[in-house]
């Protein structure tokens, strides 16, 4: 009787543990036309692919194992009508991570995004992706890394991570990292009245032999420290502060600090018109904070719903160093599975502080952009 019960019993676990396992398999398929007359390829016809399997199984006391692999499979054609084209196109990993989660933390091992820090549009915490604000899909490179978060019952959380194996520039990166060296960190917020402080740092080791073509450029250790904050005041209030140091003199690029000082609002105006504005100061100097090689760029965004399925947004940058301007217009209509995008853009013909993702091709001049997005 106690052995057909033990059976009995193991049958059922099995069955119940089976019953709660879940394998998702969705995906994204878009597809896009551009023509930018001041382009040297005036017209590009484009597609992606990103299929992705889910699988998520829970364990005993509330924890669980999750499994996320994605792949990005693209291709495009840029051409001048009739007599000059380039097509391109590849199939890459995008996301391939397993996390384990308790009650209050989480481990998370693989090809993954990592994403803090209060700026929306300038963001000098940008570390570790490629997040356009002018995309409204939001595409980025993932980052070969190992993530653990803790969270505190008072809201605090900290995150300890460690990266491997990547190489390209993220976000306001200078020089590229070098590839056979770990990067380590940390981050730390705190909760504080009306809002949250938090404390970040970042060591990576970096290579600047693409830039000044000598040997002794590409191992160069670099340390990064931030402190940002958001409070929601009647108005929303944030800050992003940022120091990089590199151990080696490299002029004016041994020292970074970035300021983002930013605000938004959403005014009882028809169905809520939101309005962001964003300013942030770049310094690179030969000495930590010498201020003699400044830059200062002011963005702002304006979101507005038309309808339940329908949305108007802008982005606009200004750089006050180069007079030189930026604007995105965006119309998004949504339907049953798929959404459809009519952009217009203006970028001018250097773009340095413009946070541009590779993944997404923002071309110089004026442009118009059609994209279509079903989601299965």
């Amino acid at each position: 009787m106690r052995l057909g019960a033990c059976i009995s019993g193991f049958i059922l676990f099995t069955q119940v543990a089976m019953a709660q396992q879940k394998l998702v398999f969705d995906g994204q398929l878009s597809g896009y036309g551009n023509y930018s007359p001041d382009a040297r390829l005036e017209v590009t016809l484009g597609g992606r692919y990103i299929p992705e399997l889910n699988y998520h199984l829970p364990l005993s006391s509330g924890n669980a194992f999750d499994v996320e692999a994605s792949v990005n499979v693209f291709g495009s054609i840029a051409f001048n009508p009739f007599y000059q084209s380039k097509s391109d196109g590849d199939i890459q990993p995008y996301r391939i991570w397993a996390r384990y989660t308790g009650k209050q933390y989480e481990l998370r091992l693989g090809l993954q995004k990592i994403d803090f820090g209060s700026a929306v549009i300038l963001r000098p915490l940008q570390w570790f992706n490629q997040i356009d604000p002018r995309d409204p899909l939001k595409l980025t490179r993932g980052v070969y890394a190992a993530l653990g978060r803790y969270y505190f019952l008072n809201n605090a959380n900290i995150w300890v991570w460690m990266l491997y194996g990547n190489t390209e520039a993220r976000g306001y990166d200078v020089v590229e990292t070098r590839h056979d060296t770990p990067e380590f960190g940390g981050r730390l917020q705190y909760p504080v009245p009306k809002g949250e402080l938090a404390l970040s740092y970042h060591h990576r080791t970096a290579d600047a032999s693409a830039i000044f073509g000598e040997s002794n450029f590409n191992k160069i250790p670099e340390d990064r420290f931030s402190l940002d904050g958001k409070w929601d005041v009647t108005v929303g209030l944030w800050f992003e502060a940022v120091h990089i140091h590199k151990t080696q003199n490299m002029g004016m690029l041994t020292n970074q600090s970035m300021l983002n000082l930013g605000m938004d609002y959403t005014f009882g105006v028809g169905n809520g018109l939101n309005v962001t504005v964003e300013h942030l100061l770049i310094t690179g100097d030969n000495k930590a904070f010498g201020f003699e090689n400044t830059a200062n760029v002011t963005a702002g965004m304006i979101s507005y719903p038309l309808g339940l399925f329908s949305r108007l947004s802008t982005v606009v940058y200004y750089s006050w160093a180069t007079d030189d301007f930026a604007f995105f217009l965006n119309y998004e209509r949504q339907f049953r599975k798929t959404t459809a995008y009519l952009m217009l853009y203006y970028n001018p013909d250097t773009s340095a502080l413009l946070r541009e993702n590779e993944l997404v091709n923002m071309f110089p001049g004026p442009g118009v952009r059609l994209m279509w997005v079903f989601n299965h």
